[in-house]
């Protein structure tokens, strides 16, 4: 791809990252630190959920090159080589309208990197202020963006690998949990620490909450190995599957990570079975996960009216409502066949759950050091 392309490509990105910027200003009249970091945080949340949309579409190879389509830095430019390969297949992975999903979806990536790039210049250069803590998580997540820069690509050139879609998932998931976590310090470093009474009161919870974020984490990756090899629909009944507790399934088939999509690590095509025993995992973790989950906001929202915390209070509603909410899509993927908003819902739920969890553990740390 030529040097002009990639110029285009870094200037869109910089026009989507320019453009928050001045909405972020615009909004408020005025322009902070903390409000940058909850700006990223939000268009990575969004990101995110857009991803699930290009993934849900069928859309991950709309444009089958990177980091431009056919070479070029648009879809309007490459629309000769876009109708070409959609006349040779009308249902395959190439269209117009999935090769601009896919470019929307890289176009917002380049506006989240922008974004992160001068949050890690703003820490660096206001570091004795702001202290090293908050330096170094912006420097960390900045090698963490381009490490998904690079997971996003090979996404691409390995047409859909499961596990390096899986990856790209978790990867986008650890860049919006640290995102957050810095926007606690943020957060920190403009209102004043938190007093002692939240901070003493919550700290019982610390260790159910990294246990449940644990599980959590384990459930997500089970919940995008499910997705990227499409095995939602693999159990078509709920609460049975294939009308059995225990269906005849494939673990070895279903498990094996390094292979490509729809085939076995030998490479023959990926049975039912192996479909089943990913999509049955899975739902069996879930029924773990939501039982630590629900446990943790019962036992935090008798903490918080103990304490009379209001902030408690309100984060525990929030983990039981997003709880209910993901019991509610994830049986709706399944009986309603897999409904788009269902699906996407449960993807963004996942996504809040975390930011809930590691909100939390902010809320359950000690003092707030300045590096």
């Amino acid at each position: 791809m030529s040097l002009v392309v990639w110029i285009q490509l870094l200037l869109i990105g910089f026009a989507i990252g320019a453009c928050l910027l001045l909405a972020l200003w615009w909004k408020s009249k005025t322009f902070s630190f903390h409000r940058l970091v909850l700006l990223t945080v939000f268009f990575t949340f969004d990101l995110i959920l857009f991803g699930a949309f290009t993934r849900l579409t069928d859309s991950g190879l709309g444009c089958p090159d990177w980091p431009g389509c056919y070479g070029l830095s648009n879809p309007v430019a490459a629309l000769n080589q876009i109708r070409a390969a959609e006349n040779l297949m009308p249902t395959g992975p190439v269209t117009l309208s999935k090769a601009w999903i896919e470019m929307l979806h890289r176009y917002f990536a380049m506006g989240v990197g922008f974004l992160i790039i001068v949050i890690t210049v703003w820490a660096w250069l206001k570091r004795q202020q702001f202290g090293m803590r908050i330096a170094s998580t912006a420097s960390f997540i900045l090698l963490l963006v381009c490490v998904q820069g690079a997971f996003g690509a090979w996404t691409v050139t390995l047409k859909l690998q499961p596990i390096i879609v899986t990856t790209h998932l978790m990867l986008g998931l650890t860049l919006l949990a640290f995102l957050t976590y810095l926007s606690s310090l943020s957060s920190k470093l403009e209102h004043g620490i938190y007093g002692h009474q939240k901070v003493s009161t919550y700290r019982m919870n610390r260790g159910s909450i990294w246990f449940a974020l644990m599980v959590l984490i384990i459930q997500i990756f089970l919940g995008g190995w499910v997705s990227t090899n499409y095995a939602v629909l693999a159990c078509d009944d709920f609460p049975l599957c294939h009308g059995s507790l225990f269906p005849a399934m494939s673990f070895s088939e279903g498990f094996g990570l390094w292979r490509e999509l729809g085939k076995t690590v030998d490479g023959a095509h990926l049975s039912i079975d192996g479909l089943r025993a990913i999509h049955w995992v899975h739902r069996v973790g879930a029924v773990f996960a939501l039982s630590v989950l629900f446990y943790l906001g019962f036992k935090t929202l008798r903490a918080a009216i103990v304490s009379a915390n209001p902030e408690l209070r309100r984060w525990a509603f929030t983990l039981l409502s997003l709880c209910i909410i993901q019991l509610i899509t994830g049986m709706s993927n399944i009986i309603l066949d897999w409904p788009l908003i269902a699906a996407l819902l449960h993807t963004g739920g996942a996504a809040a759950i975390l930011v809930v969890l590691v909100r939390m553990l902010t809320l359950s740390a000690e003092e707030f050091d300045r590096g």
